[in-house]
């Protein structure tokens, strides 16, 4: 991760700059600028002339092509971000996704050859990668993986699991008649005949045992792969409290500000961070029951969870088949069936309306008289388990402890 001062690492070596560069085409026809939709006719004029600042010289641009090409680089991505915010996300057409994410790389490499430090330029490429679309075969997570080994890496120290010591409420007593079934590696048929075509939950060990995840995740190693990464961050116990809310900042702001300190309470929930940083996408595998979907490898999500215990994830549901493993930590979870869906009282709202209004663990039976007779299955996952949760299952996940999962969604 970055220091701060002058321990921050700056980008005056050659070296650096050939890496950089060996990553781009060689002549500046090849860098295409394409774009898969149309935008403003002043648009293309900025990229062509970006591109040619970058290619001009015939090594590293000297210092007033770096500062023109980072005040173009300015230009792009504040006038892409203005079209990115003024719909809806579903809206934002790809193209200016594109050309935000052009900025972000003209950004990165005007940094880069103008020998600032490198903590900036990985910043950009986070931006680019968050809320841009992939252009020049996925450059910006390239460029990004290219400049981490320069930057000085530093851990928390206290040891990789135990940092936080708040203590959480124990999870509700198990009954047996409510315990989710555990099967240990069922073969594709007896899986896809027992669980997934009538849709019944059910935890899986020793599926994910290889997974070299197992043996390598720790809050010391998300500092060193990842310290000076750019991830947003939930902020609250969860998403329906009022306060609750999302901020950008680097992976080792996170794990000092909201795993460290027990007065913070804070969550990465990322949807594009094994895109964003493939050298941990590197240690966990897609299970093979995914093979049994209608669906390609190429559609299913992946998702990060990382975060202290006393998080929650208040009881919804999701519109494709989940696996959830758990790398390290406990999670209680409880599951109700889509046929309980009146019983939980989802809220009215378009934009919670696959979210109950129930405190599942503290409901106000007066307010929701009905929840009672909803029957529900429980567990407490561990670590090394997967827990198949049905397309439509409702869901509650309380972390008990530092926890991290990756969930695998899928149709």
């Amino acid at each position: 991760m970055a220091a701060s001062g002058s321990a921050e690492s700056a980008s005056d070596s050659p070296a650096v700059w050939a890496e950089v560069r060996a990553l781009l085409p060689r002549a500046e026809e090849g860098l295409t600028l394409a774009l898969s939709g149309e935008v403003e006719d002043c648009v293309p004029p900025l990229l062509l002339r970006a591109r040619t600042l970058l290619y001009g010289a015939a090594g590293r641009p000297g210092a007033g092509a770096a500062a023109a090409l980072e005040r173009l680089s300015d230009v792009l991505r504040d006038y892409s971000w203005e079209k990115l915010n003024a719909v809806p996300w579903r809206e934002v057409s790809k193209a200016w996704r594109q050309v935000y994410a052009y900025g972000c790389l003209f950004g990165a490499l005007a940094e880069v050859a103008a020998g600032r430090p490198l903590a900036r330029a990985v910043r950009l490429c986070d931006l680019g990668l968050l809320m841009g679309a992939a252009v020049l075969d996925n450059v910006l997570s390239r460029l990004a993986r290219a400049l981490q080994p320069h930057l000085p890496r530093a851990a928390p120290g206290g040891g990789a699991r135990a940092e936080r010591v708040r203590l959480q409420p124990p999870p509700p007593a198990l009954q047996p008649q409510e315990v989710i079934p555990h099967l240990r590696c069922p073969s594709l048929e007896r899986f896809r005949d027992c669980y997934l075509i009538p849709q019944r939950p059910v935890v899986l060990e020793g599926v994910m045992d290889h997974w070299p995840c197992m043996k390598k995740w720790s809050v010391d190693y998300f500092c060193q792969v990842a310290g000076c990464r750019t991830v947003p961050v939930e902020l609250g116990v969860r998403y329906t409290d009022e306060e609750w809310s999302q901020q950008l900042m680097t992976v080792s702001d996170f794990i000092s500000q909201y795993i460290m300190d027990e007065n913070n309470v804070g969550y990465l929930a990322q949807h594009q961070l094994f895109d964003q940083i493939p050298e941990l996408k590197e240690d966990i595998s897609i299970p093979d029951y995914c093979c049994l979907g209608e669906g390609e490898e190429d559609d299913i999500t992946i998702n990060a969870w990382f975060g202290p215990g006393g998080t929650i994830s208040p009881l919804h549901q999701d519109p494709q088949q989940n696996f959830l493993a758990q790398v390290f930590g406990r999670k209680y979870i409880r599951l109700y069936s889509p046929q309980d869906s009146e019983n939980l009282y989802p809220h009215e709202s378009q934009i919670l309306h696959n979210t109950s209004q129930v405190d599942v663990e503290d409901p106000d039976l007066v307010k929701f008289p009905n929840f009672k007779k909803a029957a529900f299955q429980s567990c407490i996952l561990m670590p090394g388990q997967i827990l198949f949760i049905p397309v439509k299952y409702w869901h509650y996940v309380r972390s008990l402890e530092l926890s991290f999962s990756v969930s695998f969604w899928w149709s």
